[in-house]
């Protein structure tokens, strides 16, 4: 994978400890706790997220300038890069952080992978006597048949409410088939991933898309997000400057 298990060691030790404390000591399933484990780490990151929604928000508000900047500039790269910097500077936007949540979701996704190849706990999930849920027979194990088959159509629905229920700062035109583009992406990825990934691999995305499907409800309609105003509006909403002070003549 694209990092070192020996890096993770330390979050894949976590999960295999609360995998195990819900199996053993609460009666959860281990299909549950994998659902349970990818909500709790959204959980998380949702000061990030929300952050980072702010920073969508008040991207979509700029981008009226920032065509302007690059239409202005379009004949000199760095100095239209220069003035977005500035102009960035000036409201408080961090063009980044709508990476955060990805960055620190990342880490979870390859320690949940790395967690259920290893084959310490594809034997505490023999050993448990049920290392199946619901319809999948085993958690570690690839899937296969018309079980693969479920998986892939679950996983992809998924990825698709992962990515365009995610907050993007183009909204319409070509933001839109952008998103549809990525979404289209990661989808085909997936369908390649679950078959030769451990069946709980496909839990992960389909809760991290019921997630998101209902992160985005109740921010948008039980805990809006407040509106962030235009450039114009704020500085519109700055005092005038104090006229200059007028010389005293000396006598």
């Amino acid at each position: 994978m694209f990092l070192d298990a020996n890096i993770l060691q330390p979050l894949i030790d976590v999960f295999n400890d609360v995998l195990k404390w819900l199996h053993n000591d609460v009666g959860v399933a281990w299909g549950l706790g994998i659902v349970l484990i990818t909500w709790l780490s959204r959980l998380i990151v949702l000061p990030f997220t929300l952050r980072s929604m702010h920073g969508m928000r008040e991207m979509q508000a700029l981008q009226p300038h920032l065509k302007e900047i690059q239409e202005k500039y379009k004949d000199d790269r760095q100095r239209m890069q220069r003035e977005q910097m500035a102009l960035f500077q000036e409201h408080g936007v961090n063009p980044l952080s709508a990476c955060l949540p990805l960055v620190f979701q990342f880490p979870v996704f390859i320690a949940l992978y790395q967690l259920l190849r290893s084959d310490m706990f594809k034997e505490e999930l023999i050993n448990s006597g049920d290392p199946g849920w619901l319809f999948i027979n085993h958690l570690a194990e690839h899937p296969t048949g018309a079980e693969a088959v479920v998986l892939v159509v679950l996983a992809v629905a998924g990825t698709f409410a992962l990515i365009l229920f995610t907050p993007s700062p183009q909204t319409t035109g070509s933001g839109n088939m952008q998103r549809y583009m990525f979404a289209g992406i990661f989808s085909l990825v997936t369908v390649f991933l679950i078959p030769n990934a451990p069946a709980g691999i496909a839990v992960y995305f389909i809760a991290s898309g019921l997630w998101q499907i209902g992160q985005q409800t109740v921010i948008h309609f039980v805990w809006p997000l407040p509106a962030v105003p235009t450039p114009d509006e704020v500085r519109a909403a700055k005092p005038p400057p104090p006229p200059p002070r007028k010389r005293k003549r000396r006598r």
